[in-house]
């Protein structure tokens, strides 16, 4: 009989507990989005499916974030959009960010989506057979002056010894009737985005092609990133913390093979000028170039690939001096 008092009593205890939480509970669910801004590189394709699943599947707001997913272009900057405050992060490639930084801007890199630069060159092989670097000697190749392609090319020229002055160097447009023609041997595009379009038209007039990928021959330039400033990493760490698990966790789940379908479908959803049977192609390229191995810890940052990246910018003289790009990478957890 003396215990039924202290029974009640904890029972009183426990709903107040209950309460309490249910309470808190409650507080949390009303706790309205934080939003951000996230600019991409360029427009709305496979390349960015993971950044558009994310939102659509409802990770973003899971993780407490409302995000305004913008698409990119030649006219959008996310890296100037960052120090402007017009977006709180943003994708850029490892030369935008080091040239960046070198002029002074406080940017900082929190996640790496590409493992292997998508630029790659493509070639006939029964005409073009390249089974060493030097095989690139006495050859006519494309490139873009002033762009990634030029610097990635007399990078891994520079690497295997091979003077300038030993191939022929051709201004390319987008307009690949040169290289159809025969009149280049290799032409730079991009392995997920065009090389799917460029091989069709080739097997369509029975010709063969294959792809050269400057990493396997040493020269491992960094491509697109997720970055923001470091006032935003000292200020709203919780907020990055946030925005880089979901976003993670979004790319991860839709390079699954399993969500193919749904990936198509996103891609479908957001970019009507690409066929599917294009998209479907491309797919299973922007996958390998992301995951390199089913169990690969998506995301991760390659600090030698980018510390590579940084040599070749300043043996180019791209950048005046070293801008210790080590200092740059701030993978989750870290600050």
């Amino acid at each position: 009989m003396k215990q039924k008092p202290l029974k009640k009593f904890g029972l009183l205890a426990i709903g107040a507990v209950l309460v309490i939480i249910t309470g808190s509970c409650a507080q949390e669910a009303d706790k309205p989005l934080e939003e951000v801004s996230y600019r991409l590189k360029w427009l709305f394709n496979v390349s960015v499916v993971g950044d558009l699943y994310t939102d659509d599947a409802g990770l973003f707001a899971k993780n407490g974030l409302k995000v305004t997913i913008k698409p990119g272009g030649p006219e959008k900057d996310a890296i100037k959009e960052l120090e402007l405050g017009h977006a709180q992060f943003g994708v850029a490639s490892a030369d935008q960010v080091i040239r960046a930084v070198s002029k002074g801007a406080p940017i900082v890199v929190v996640a790496q989506l590409f493992q292997t630069n998508p630029l790659h060159w493509i070639y006939r092989p029964d005409r073009t057979p390249l089974k060493t670097p030097q095989d690139l000697k006495g050859r006519t190749i494309g490139i873009t002056f002033g762009g990634n392609d030029e610097t990635i090319m007399r990078a891994l020229l520079a690497k295997h010894n091979i003077k300038e002055d030993e191939v022929k160097f051709f201004s390319v447009r987008y307009d690949y009737t040169p290289f159809y023609k025969g009149e280049v041997d290799l032409w730079p595009l991009y392995r997920n985005a065009q090389a799917p379009i460029i091989g069709a038209k080739l097997r369509k007039a029975g010709e063969s092609f294959d792809l050269m990928d400057p990493s396997r021959m040493g020269v491992r330039f960094v491509a697109n990133s997720v970055v923001t400033t470091r006032k935003m990493l000292e200020e709203r760490p919780e907020t990055v913390k946030n925005f880089t698990k979901a976003l993670l966790q979004g790319w991860h789940e839709i390079l699954e093979p399993s969500r193919k379908e749904k990936a198509i479908e996103t891609v479908l959803k957001y970019n009507k000028e690409t066929p599917e049977e294009i998209v479907r192609q491309q797919l299973p390229a922007t996958r390998i170039l992301m995951m390199p191995t089913p169990d690969f810890e998506f995301g991760k940052i390659d600090a030698e690939a980018w510390k590579q990246t940084e040599e070749i910018m300043l043996t180019q003289k791209l950048i005046p001096v070293p801008v210790y790009v080590e200092k740059l990478l701030k993978p989750v957890g870290e600050k």
